[in-house]
């Protein structure tokens, strides 16, 4: 499903003395399928912005089209629009509540209507995108690791098959284990569906190693939208609000000033593993 945000302006408390503008005219086109990441500090207005994509927010100006259609054109759509684009939002786990996790997964599919074959179908599906096996269907989802909850609170989203999914900062509050096992579940899931996928995260390594283009928020507007490699080339104006290319990049630089070239495209240990590996086979070095 594609999105394409015109002129989308969001002011909090507008007319009063609490007023902040959290968007300031925002234009962006995502295509079907693509894997987006969104990265900026606490109070860029990415979590603003997200909340615009399946109409939890309506804008102060602007429109939002999901497949050239605006989403707040029509009232009455919202419920379908919010089942069409699923928003997971920071430690979903607090929202579980069911006694098991087959039944907490299976909550969402149900209250659409479907059928109980229908439900055990997509709920299946939902379960295993996530990387959760058989065994731990009928336990307590309170009784799990912080990550599994997490992924298990995913898999109820992904149960009533959005065709977006949005994710704000998955990993937040996680171990580096449960974040590693959370991003390349994400990944995964990802490859498969091939929905259109929007993570938020502050932090630019994990952006780097998932994402088809990176949305750079600073002060309520976009300062920069591309591939890695495009956004990462200015990695000087990044830092300068706080933000940085992943490190590896900064290894790949002082390489090059010792007259070690390689590729300008890498961000990943694996990747510039592979490539250092590459060169020295070939130099004899």
């Amino acid at each position: 499903m594609s999105i394409e945000i015109k002129n989308l302006t969001y002011i909090y408390g507008n007319n009063t003395a609490f007023y902040k503008k959290a968007l300031d005219n925002i234009n962006i086109s995502i295509n079907d399928g693509e894997f987006i990441g969104i990265i900026g500090h606490t109070g860029s207005g990415k979590s603003t912005l997200i909340q615009h994509l399946n109409g939890l927010i309506k804008p102060t100006e602007g429109t939002i089209l999901l497949n050239g259609e605006d989403i707040n054109s029509d009232k009455k759509k919202l419920k379908e629009i919010r089942q069409k684009v699923g928003l997971v939002l920071q430690y979903p786990e607090y929202q579980l509540f069911e006694d098991t996790v087959f039944k907490d997964v299976s909550f969402g599919p149900k209250n659409m209507g479907l059928s109980d074959e229908e439900v055990d179908k997509v709920v299946r599906e939902a379960l295993s995108l996530v990387g959760i096996s058989e065994d731990t269907y009928y336990k307590s989802p309170f009784d799990l690791s912080g990550g599994q909850k997490r992924r298990i609170a995913i898999a109820g989203v992904i149960a009533m098959k959005p065709q977006v999914l949005i994710l704000d900062e998955p990993t937040a509050g996680l171990d580096p284990h449960g974040r590693d096992e959370i991003l390349n579940q994400i990944k995964i899931m990802h490859n498969k569906t091939k929905n259109t996928t929007i993570l938020v995260s502050h932090s630019m390594e994990d952006i780097s190693k998932l994402v088809d283009k990176i949305i750079v928020m600073h002060d309520s507007k976009v300062m920069y939208f591309g591939t890695p490699s495009e956004v990462f080339k200015h990695v000087d104006e990044l830092e300068k609000i706080g933000l940085a290319a992943p490190q590896i990049s900064y290894l790949i630089k002082k390489l090059e000033k010792r007259g070690i070239i390689l590729k300008n495209d890498i961000y990943t240990v694996e990747e510039a593993t592979k490539e250092i590996y590459k060169y020295l086979k070939t130099n004899g070095d």
